[in-house]
């Protein structure tokens, strides 16, 4: 399996000729990335992560386009009928070839008065799992792992603490369209020291770029 970082948290997923990709959202060319996919991940609402306009117009481009998601993107896109399947929790489902397992329910907390919203985070064939804003840790083992690496609702502890219970074979950060580079080189240092502490290398990867998991 190739990984992609695509941008912020976007990323695709590629094996031979089949390929996802996974939150294309409005900080990350969400019509570049859903030109190249033949099927559509979405973890939640979030403009960030959810691009309705961009995928609209890639679904009436191309009639085989389907995405799986969250109720509320779902409901958002209800619509669009059979070509948009809402998966929760607990879930295991065959995506474009890939055995897709669900984990999660809520994004983390962002207001102390308001409920989060629906996350749905995917393991994608035992190998990939971006959790989406959600520090959910699943009941199988996660060989790569697409950390969030920044966020108003993250700390650097939050960061650790996931990391130690997840414990991936290897990390690459997600969720970092909103710093500049001097925040870019603050949390690749606390990518390091997490990754130092479990003997792994958790790394920020620039966006277009490529990484095949088979060789690592």
């Amino acid at each position: 399996m190739r990984l992609t970082k695509l941008g912020h948290a976007c990323v695709q997923l590629a094996e031979d000729d089949r390929a996802i990709v996974i939150d294309p959202g409005s900080f990350s060319g969400a019509a570049d990335a859903l030109a190249a996919a033949d099927a559509v991940l979405i973890t939640h609402e979030h403009f960030d992560h959810f691009d309705a306009d961009a995928l609209r117009a890639a679904m009436a481009d191309r009639p085989a386009l389907e995405a799986w998601t969250s109720r509320a993107v779902a409901e958002n896109l209800a619509d669009l009928g059979g070509r948009v399947h809402q998966v929760g929790h607990g879930d295991a489902v065959t995506i474009a070839g890939f055995d897709v397992h669900v984990y999660g329910e809520d994004h983390e907390i962002m207001h102390p008065d308001l409920p989060p919203v629906p996350n749905v985070g995917f393991l994608v064939d035992g190998e990939v799992f971006h959790p989406g804003d959600a520090l959910t840790v699943p009941s199988e083992p996660v060989p790569t792992l697409c950390l969030p690496g920044n966020a108003p609702w993250m700390r650097a502890l939050d960061l650790y603490e996931y990391t130690r219970a997840v414990r991936p074979e290897r990390a690459f950060a997600i969720h970092d369209g909103l710093l500049n580079d001097i925040g870019l080189q603050v949390m690749q240092r606390v990518l390091t020291s997490a990754g130092d502490e479990l003997g792994r290398e958790f790394v920020r990867l620039a966006p277009g770029t490529t990484v095949d998991l088979a060789a690592k």
